[in-house]
C-alpha cells in the first residue's frame, strides 16, 4: 500500500470515527471514493475492504482467519504466527507497534461487550463468527499485548472426510459408527488442538435423524450436521460481575428439554456430575471431550474434576463405570491429527475402580479390549466390526498408577 492511500485509509477510519456511522460495505466504498478520485474500481473495492477491517473486522489478521486451512492465529508481542494443521509458523503479516495491537485487541473484545483496559488486562470473548479470541495487555503479558484466536469451521467434516485426510483409519472409521449406532457413551480425548471437537462433531452427525440432541457448551463450536441440534451456551458475568450461567445450570436445563443425546462440548469442571448422572438415569449415548494427554489419564481427570462437584472418590468410579463405555484418544503429531486409540472402561480390582483398556491402536490394530467392546456391540443388538470381531491378545492384570487409570490414592494422580 503506498503512502497515499495509507493516508486516505486514515482519513476515512477518522471519518467515521468521528461522525458515529455505521461502517457498512456501501457506506465503506462510498467515503473512500470520496476521498481518492484517482483509483480505479478494483483498488476502490480492495480499499474498502482493508478499512472495514479495521473499523469492525479484525484489521491486517482478517485474510489469515479467512484461510480455510488456518485453526489458529496468535500474536505474541509484533509477531503473528498461524497453525495449518503442521504447526506453527510465521505469518507474512506486518504490525507497526503495540498500540496497533492493543487497539485492534480492544475493538475485537468491546465487539463482544466485553472490556479490556489496564484495570481489566484480559478477556476471552467470542466474534461473531464463531472465532474464540482470547486477549492480554501489559503488565500482564510482559511482551507487550498478546491476541489468541481459534477460528470456526464453517464446513463440518464427514467421517469420510477424516478418513480421506489420513486423521482416522478406515477400520476405525467403522467402530466409530459402530459406537453411535449402539448408543453408546464416549469421550473424545486429547490434548489441546488435537481435533477432539471436530471429531465430536462429525460423530454427532451420524446421529440418525430421529433423535434430539441437546448440546451444552462453554463457546458454542460444534455444528453437527444434523435436522435437530439444540445448543445451549454458558453466559459470562458482565462488567459489573453479575449474570453469569454455568455449564452445571445448563445441564439440568438440557435434561428437562427431552433430550435424546445429552453432548457437553468440554468437560472442564463440576458439571461432569451431572453428566455422569444423567448418562445413569436413561440418557443413553451422550458424549463430551476432555483434555488428556493419555487414555490412561482419563479417570484421574474424571475424579479431580468429580470432587469439584462434591462426588466422592468411590461414587465418582462407581458413575463412571455404569455411565461412559468408550475413550476415543486424539492425538496431535507433525503429520496432522490422528485418532490413536479407541479403549474401553472397564472397572478393576476390589475397589472397582474405572480402568482403560485399548481395544484398537492405529499402530498395532486390535488390542486387549477388542473383545469387551464386542460384547458391548453385541448386547445392544449391532454390527461387530471386523477389526475387533477377532481374538485380541489377552491383557493384562492392570497395574496402579497413573499411566494405566487405575488410582490408588490421590498421590497417584499425573500432574
Amino acid at each position: 500500500m503506498t503512502r497515499a492511500v495509507e493516508d486516505a485509509t486514515g482519513r476515512v477510519r477518522r471519518r467515521f470515527a468521528h461522525e458515529g456511522r455505521e461502517a457498512t460495505p456501501a457506506a465503506v466504498v462510498s467515503a473512500v471514493r470520496q476521498e481518492t478520485t484517482v483509483l480505479g474500481d478494483m483498488a476502490v473495492l480492495r480499499m474498502a475492504g482493508q478499512v472495514r477491517d479495521e473499523l469492525i473486522g479484525a484489521g491486517p489478521l482478517a485474510p489469515l482467519l479467512a484461510d480455510p486451512l488456518v485453526t489458529d492465529v496468535l500474536v505474541t508481542g509484533l509477531q503473528v504466527w498461524v497453525d495449518r494443521g503442521a504447526g506453527l509458523e510465521r505469518a507474512a503479516v506486518r504490525l507497526t507497534d503495540a498500540g496497533e495491537v492493543r487497539r485492534l485487541a480492544q475493538r475485537l473484545v468491546a465487539a463482544c461487550g466485553r472490556r479490556l483496559d489496564d484495570g481489566q488486562p484480559y478477556a476471552d470473548a467470542r466474534l461473531p463468527d464463531g472465532t474464540r479470541l482470547h486477549a492480554v495487555l501489559p503488565p500482564v503479558a510482559v511482551n507487550g499485548p498478546c491476541l489468541s484466536l481459534r477460528t470456526f469451521r464453517h464446513r463440518p467434516f464427514t467421517l469420510d472426510d477424516l478418513v480421506r485426510h489420513g486423521a482416522v483409519a478406515p477400520e476405525a472409521a467403522e467402530v466409530l459408527a459402530a459406537v453411535v449406532r449402539a448408543r453408546l457413551a464416549y469421550l473424545v480425548t486429547g490434548g489441546t488442538g488435537s481435533g477432539k471437537t471436530t471429531l465430536l462433531a462429525t460423530l454427532l452427525g451420524l446421529v440418525p435423524p430421529t433423535e434430539r440432541i441437546v448440546l451444552v457448551e462453554d463457546a458454542a463450536e460444534l455444528r453437527p450436521v444434523h435436522p435437530h441440534v439444540v445448543t445451549l451456551q454458558a453466559r459470562t458475568a458482565n462488567v459489573e460481575g453479575a449474570g453469569a450461567i454455568g455449564l452445571t445450570d445448563l445441564v439440568r436445563q438440557a435434561l428437562r428439554m427431552r433430550p435424546d443425546r445429552v453432548v457437553i462440548g468440554e468437560c472442564r469442571g463440576a458439571e461432569i456430575v451431572d453428566l455422569l448422572g444423567a448418562m445413569n438415569t436413561g440418557h443413553e449415548g451422550g458424549a463430551g471431550t476432555l483434555h488428556a494427554n493419555a487414555p490412561g489419564d482419563v479417570p484421574a481427570r474424571l475424579e479431580a474434576l468429580g470432587m469439584l462437584g462434591g462426588l466422592p472418590r468411590a461414587a465418582l468410579h462407581a458413575q463412571v463405570v455404569a455411565a461412559l463405555q468408550v475413550i476415543l484418544h486424539l492425538r496431535r503429531t507433525d503429520t496432522g491429527r490422528t485418532l490413536e486409540s479407541i479403549s474401553v472402561l472397564q472397572p478393576s480390582g476390589p475397589d472397582r475402580l474405572a480402568t482403560v483398556v485399548p481395544a484398537w491402536q492405529r499402530e498395532h490394530g486390535a488390542a486387549p479390549g477388542a473383545a469387551a467392546l464386542a460384547r458391548l456391540f453385541h448386547d445392544r443388538d449391532t454390527e461387530i466390526p471386523p477389526v475387533i470381531a477377532g481374538p485380541a491378545p489377552v491383557a493384562p492384570p492392570p497395574v496402579a498408577g497413573p499411566d494405566t487409570g487405575v488410582l490408588p490414592s490421590i498421590s497417584g494422580w499425573p500432574s
